[in-house]
């Protein structure tokens, strides 16, 4: 069967596409990835995390970087700072009961809402349950900062291109991004796409979509500069300059969340001079 390619744009004023992200470092690829392309698709139609995905996962990818933005860093502190006494926070917590006890009773007029115990930090952290009374406490009483930061791409901009032999499975893909079951981000929740995300489905292979479709227009409009951009496009393995890509989706369950590896390839995309351009919302 001939292959057929959707077209999908993924613009937004930040987009975050992390790899190894933890708590305290969340990073961001410098490109969107198939395991979060797959998962944005399979919010779209629903699915829930538990739900399989191996339909979605035998798309062949590929990405072209038309607006690769400028990385942000963005420098947070978490936990800092000191908090009201509030009545829960004693009747709750025995622990703070017994820490504010002498303060309280030497007191004059209202208490609550204006004490605050000298070193204590009163927002949770390190929630757990209390083994004397079972509520959840935060397990932390120090008043010490938890340093986070979390990098972003700003003013990006990437075409994906999702390669697969029938059609009729790409027009259901296509409608489901534009009538989303569930809310949709660029790799994190604080990140919504701007714009419409499905364009079209062009008859070929990935390569030939990229090479017969202008640069997205950028915050300055169409980019008529003749620029070369980068794509990366999924491979068989073997395949002579291609690299391996740990990020084939398996399962998103939380609990046997898995990858497998896949093969891609590196190369600059020559805009063709009969490429069409976008008839989307920008």
């Amino acid at each position: 069967m001939t292959p057929h390619v959707l077209l999908v744009r993924l613009a937004a004023p930040l987009q975050s596409w992390g790899v190894a992200s933890r708590f305290a470092h969340r990073d961001s690829h410098v490109r969107p990835t198939k395991s979060a392309v797959v998962g944005l698709v399979a919010a779209a139609l629903g699915r829930d995390r538990t739900d399989p995905v191996d339909d979605l996962a035998a798309l062949v990818f590929g990405v072209r970087a038309d607006h690769p933005g400028t990385p942000v860093r963005d420098y947070h502190t978490v936990g800092s700072g000191r908090y009201p006494l509030r009545p829960r926070d004693v009747i709750t917590d025995h622990r703070r009961a017994a820490a504010v006890a002498t303060s309280l009773a030497a007191a004059d007029g209202p208490s609550f809402g204006h004490h605050e115990p000298a070193g204590w930090y009163g927002a949770p952290k390190k929630i757990t349950a209390d083994p004397v009374s079972g509520t959840l406490v935060s397990a932390e009483l120090s008043r010490s900062a938890m340093v986070t930061e979390r990098w972003y791409l700003s003013d990006a901009a990437f075409v994906v291109g999702l390669e697969h032999p029938d059609r009729a499975f790409l027009d259901a893909l296509a409608h489901a991004l534009e009538h989303p079951k569930q809310l949709l981000w660029l790799g994190r929740k604080s990140c919504p796409p701007s714009g419409t995300l499905a364009a079209e489905i062009l008859p070929g292979t990935i390569a030939t979509a990229f090479t017969g479709k202008l640069l997205l227009p950028g915050p300055d409009g169409p980019d008529t500069s003749g620029r070369r951009p980068w794509a990366w496009i999924q491979a068989a393995p073997g395949t002579r300059g291609a690299s391996p890509v740990n990020d084939q989706p398996v399962s998103f369950d939380p609990a046997r969340r898995a990858h497998a590896r896949r093969w891609e390839t590196r190369t600059r995309i020559t805009i063709a001079p009969t490429a069409t351009g976008w008839d989307i919302i920008p």
